[in-house]
Parts: structure tokens; sequence; C-alpha cells
């Protein structure tokens, strides 16, 4: 509970307050005053004390007692303790309440703030020898908040800055109060990505080639903006399966969709490619990132199933239809290819199953690769099956010829290819990849789901063949 102290008022010969008191607050001096502490005991009406020195310690006022200084006044020798040696050495760590001088001729110096503040806690970083351009300053936050962010830890590097820092509380953390350039020392910034779903398996019997995953990048393009500190999360779409040996109506399976997701940006989902179909009497592929090759219905009769369509739309391209068969021909029935980022899958003919769309080079990694390649659509007896498309589709197979399976799709590639009905095993499709690239100053270190970490020139390329995270 606060003490009520009643005391005179004490005024300088021009008649100005020096200490007033108005119920339980002391006011100290007068805007534009220089308030000085020290001398004697003064003391209230009631025997307490409002200024006291014991040894070299002055205290203000009495337990209890609110103190304050008048607005626009300056307390001469109060705040921040400078510190009298200068810090030269590579890593330095402070404590609050005091300034501190940062020479960085020799090497750069790397600060450990606190491991725990109170709000209000006080501290000042100053370029003692204008050196900081040459070799900076990095702030480690030692586990508090920086504006409101847990990493990247913060670096200062104008020569002649000051960095005034305040403890704000657990929300925002230590907040310049003054740096100089007054920049946010956790901006957002730019990352590129790549995303390529997994294939779709292709069918059993006569049937059609996976369609590719879907394709999608703003490589070259509008980056999007990752917050500093927020964790983005990665999945990765596997491939559909390739239907194995058994009756003649087995399709593929669609591929799994690839996800970038976290703060601030839209999610980016790219689609998994359709499978390949098969049927007794025509089925159609399934739709996808590139839709799936259709099956024909063979000797017994039936129509000739249509390609899938690629949906959603920008992602891929639709499959090939089926090859029915012809007057005097009755062999002559073929699957459809997958489609491909690149193109369509191509109908199955007379002469041969489909081939698997082409896939599109891209080179987020620094070199091109070609990505999300269609399967090979089924054959029958007489003729051959499609070829994948490039970027990974898996070839088809006919079921005339002995040993062979369909291929499937190479990871991170392509769709899986179809196969005939000689007990043979369709392809599968490829898993899906994930691609993020950011500079290499930008870059954390701080992931999850142990992606691969190359560099290119002055970027990082975080490429991701299972889930995971990357926190910014």
């Amino acid at each position: 509970m606060s003490s009520i102290i009643k005391v005179n008022t004490v005024q300088d010969t021009d008649g100005n307050n020096i200490i007033n008191e108005s119920g339980s607050t002391v006011t100290i001096g007068k805007a534009g005053n220089n308030i000085r502490t020290g001398g004697d005991n003064i003391q209230a009406a009631d025997g307490g004390n409002l200024i006291s020195q014991s040894g070299t310690t002055i205290t203000l006022g009495a337990s209890g007692d609110t103190v304050e200084i008048a607005s626009g006044a300056t307390l001469v020798g109060g705040g921040i303790s400078w510190q009298s040696s200068i810090v030269t050495a590579a890593t330095h760590t402070a404590t609050a309440g005091e300034g501190y001088w940062i020479d960085t001729s020799s090497n750069a110096c790397t600060i450990t703030l606190p491991g725990s503040a109170s709000v209000g806690d006080h501290i000042i970083f100053t370029d003692y020898a204008r050196n900081w351009a040459t070799n900076a300053v990095t702030i480690n936050q030692n586990s508090l908040k920086f504006q409101g962010f847990t990493s990247p830890n913060p670096v200062y590097n104008i020569n002649g800055q000051s960095i005034d820092l305040v403890y704000s509380g657990a929300t925002k953390g230590w907040i310049p109060n003054s740096d100089d350039d007054v920049a946010f020392k956790n901006p957002p910034y730019d990352a590129e990505y790549l995303l390529i779903a997994g294939g779709g398996g292709g069918a059993y019997g006569n049937g059609g080639g996976g369609g590719a995953g879907g394709f999608l990048t703003n490589f070259g393009g509008t980056a999007i903006s990752l917050t500093a500190g927020a964790v983005y999360t990665i999945a990765v779409g596997q491939g559909g399966a390739g239907a194995g040996s058994g009756p003649s109506t087995l399709p593929g399976t669609k591929g799994g969709n690839s996800v970038l997701s976290g703060t601030g940006i839209s999610t980016v989902t790219a689609e998994g490619g359709g499978f390949g179909a098969a049927g007794s009497g025509g089925t159609d592929g399934g739709a996808g990132g590139s839709g799936g090759g259709g099956e024909y219905g063979g000797s017994g009769g039936g129509g000739p199933g249509s390609g899938g369509a690629a949906t959603p739309a920008g992602q891929g391209n639709a499959g090939g239809a089926a090859q029915p068969s012809l007057p005097g021909t009755p062999g002559a029935y073929a699957g459809g290819g997958g489609g491909g980022a690149g193109a369509a899958g191509s109908n199955g003919t007379p002469s041969s199953g489909g081939d698997g769309g082409n896939g599109l080079a891209n080179s987020i990694t620094g070199s091109a690769v070609t990505y999300a390649g269609g399967g090979g659509g089924a054959s029958d007896p007489a003729h051959p099956a499609g070829d994948g498309g490039t970027g990974g589709g898996g070839n088809g197979a006919s079921h005339s010829a002995p040993g062979r399976d369909a291929t499937p799709g190479t990871d991170g590639l392509g769709g899986g290819g179809g196969c005939g009905i000689n007990s043979r095993t369709a392809g599968s499709g490829g898993d899906g990849v994930v691609i993020l690239r950011v500079l290499t100053s930008d870059y954390s270190g701080t992931t999850t789901g142990s992606p691969t970490v190359t560099t290119d020139g002055s970027h990082k390329v975080i490429k991701f063949t299972a889930g995971g995270s990357y926190t910014a």
C-alpha cells in the first residue's frame, strides 16, 4: 500500500519546484531541469526520507512510494551503466542495464542477449570504431523474441550504428528503441517453389498409363513471401499403385497430392496424377493433375475408354483414349497414354499403345530437369506398348511379352505404365517432390524431414522427397 507523504514544496531561488508532492506521487524537478542526486537526506514532514544516501547508494522515496521524474526532465547519471572495457572478442554476453562499445576492427562479434528479461530492461550497443559494415554484429536472441520473432538472429552491418534495445514482454520481446537505419530486422523474404504430386498408377489388362502428378511452380515468376520464424509444412504425394496380376478389370490408383502451407501464404496443392483405366467394356482414365489413359474392353466388345481430364486445370494435361477394334482386326486394341505436364497422352492406335505425354523442364535446382511425364499405355499381343513420356513416365507393356512388367514412374517425375493381361504387373506412379529456393543469406537451416539442401550460386535449394517442414 502506498504511503501518504506530507511535504512542503522545495523550490529553487527562481521559485520553481524542485520537489513537489501530490497525493502519493513525489515529483522531482520540472521540464528542462537536470536532476542530480546526492548530498544530505531530504525528509518528508512525517520524517520519512524522500532522498537518502548510505555510502554510495542513493535512494529516492521509501518503500510503497511512487517516485516520478517530471515530464521532460533529465536524470543525470541514471539509466544505462556504460562499460569501460571495449568489447573486441568474437562473442560477448550482455547484461540488462548496460551499454557496450563494440569494436569489430579485427573480427565480427556475436552478442548473446540475457536468457530471461523483464519489461523495461534496457541495453545499448554502439559501433566503437565504425567497422560494422566490414565485420558485422549478430544478435543471439537466446530464445527470447526480437520484434516478435525467434529467428533468424538480427545482423547489424552499417558503420556507426547504435542499437538501443528495450524488452517489451513475451509477445514482441526485444524492440529497438533506435537502431539508426530503423530497419525491420526479421523481415519477410522471397521464396520460389516447385511442387510435383505423386504420379498415377497404370492399369492391368489392356490398360491405360497413369497420369503424371500435378506440376506447379513460381520459379522465374512471382515469389511467395515467407515470414521469418514461421513454420512451413510440406506434404509430398506418394505414387499411386499399379494394378497387379489379377482380373482384367483392375485400374491403377490415383497419386497423392503434394502440399505447401504455412503463415502468410495461400496453400499450394499439386494434384495427384489420374489412374490408368481398366474395365471389361472400355473405361475412362482417372482425372488428376494429369489424366490417366483410357482402356479398351478387348475382343469381348465395348467401346474404347476416354482419357482422364487434367483436374484442376493448369497443372497438366489429359490422358489419351484407348484404341477400338477395327474391322478385320479384332485383336487390335490398346490403352491410351497418361497425360504429362507438357503434353497430353497419345491415343492408342492399331499398331501400338499410346505414349505418355512429355513432362516439363525446370531449373529451380540450378540445372534443367524434366519432371512429370505420363505413363505409356498397354497393347494387344501383336503390337508394342506405348512409351512413357520424358520426365520419368513409365513404359507400358504388351501382354504378349513374356516376363515384362510395365515400368514404374521415376520418383519425383512421372506416372506409371499400363500393362496387358498376361499375368503381368502394371507400373506404379513415381512419388512426388517439393523444392524450395531461397537466398543463402535468408536460409535459416531449420528443417524437419531431412530434405536435401544444396547451394546454387547465391541460393539454397531445399528438396523434400518426403513430408517435413522448413522454419523461415
